[in-house]
């Protein structure tokens, strides 16, 4: 079985995290939506993933809704006592499967006790504030928001506090308000509008975690990173995910998937050695990809 331990732990909250986790999202239906075609296969890939030392996954009530979070419950309750479950809040699903913003106090406040009572725990571990839209984060004030978490922070029904889909500016209004743990933002080895912002949350302790890591819900697509995976013996999804975890010692990866093969493709990118050739050349990806200013 592969050692994820081999990419690192990072502090997330008050428990160390392997940096290799999982995101449950694909568990739910198609367009995470409704039920999954197999819900044994994802109950088994949820088994699989904690059982090779993944001790951070990645959901949110919004997804299925419910069906996601109930699926982990049913998985793994009595939750490991070194697991750390990070779910989010700020959408609800809509009957047509529609994404829709849900950032009014009383919403963030339903969605904690729906996360709450589906995942069936007393304090939710993480909870991010998803703030922005689909095509990545909108500028504006998210102090009812965040103070809104911060109150049932206060009342013990959440451990933690991070931020998703947010800008530099959000960031630092929340901090204002809380301890901020995590960020998670849209960010891979093509679509680096994050950098400086990654190190910048490096240097000030607080863990970086990069959704749709791969380029969507498909790999990225990009010849050359097909070829310098093939150099290194490993597929472009591997490759991608090790460029992440060079990139920065806070950078936490939750790749998603309903397939336990490849859940063992991907947790075995925490072993993959890139070599400094290696490295240049998937950096060169960001570079030609990245769009002028």
């Amino acid at each position: 079985m592969t050692d994820i331990t081999a990419a690192g732990v990072y502090r997330l909250g008050d428990r160390d995290v392997n940096r290799m986790g999982y995101g449950a999202m694909q568990l739910a239906g198609p367009g995470v939506f409704g039920l999954p075609r197999d819900r044994d296969a994802a109950l088994a890939v949820l088994r699989e993933a904690v059982a090779a030392g993944v001790n951070h996954i990645d959901t949110s009530d919004y997804y299925g809704p419910h069906v996601t979070n109930q699926i982990i419950r049913e998985a793994l309750h009595p939750y490991p006592d070194n697991l750390t479950i990070v779910t989010k809040v700020g959408a609800v699903r809509g009957n047509d499967a529609s994404w829709n913003p849900a950032l009014s106090p009383a919403d963030i406040t339903r969605a904690v006790h729906d996360n709450l009572r589906n995942l069936d725990v007393e304090a939710l571990d993480v909870v991010n504030l998803r703030v922005g839209g689909i095509h990545g984060p909108s500028a504006g004030s998210i102090e009812e928001q965040f103070a809104t978490l911060a109150e049932l922070q206060r009342q013990g029904l959440v451990r933690h506090l991070g931020m998703s889909n947010v800008t530099s500016a959000q960031i630092e209004e929340g901090r204002a308000i809380a301890p901020v743990v995590c960020v998670q933002n849209y960010y891979n080895l093509a679509h680096r509008d994050d950098d400086a912002l990654i190190d910048s949350l490096a240097a000030a302790g607080t863990a970086y975690v990069p959704f749709f890591p791969l380029g969507g819900f498909v790999p990225l697509q990009s010849q050359a990173l097909a070829d310098a995976a093939a150099r290194l013996g490993a597929t472009p999804m591997q490759a991608a995910l090790a460029w992440l975890l060079h990139r920065a010692p806070n950078i936490l990866l939750i790749p998603g998937t309903s397939s336990r093969a490849h859940l063992r493709e991907n947790l075995a990118a925490a072993t993959l050695t890139l070599p400094a050739d290696a490295l240049a050349e998937l950096d060169g990806i960001g570079k030609v990809a990245a769009p002028a200013h």
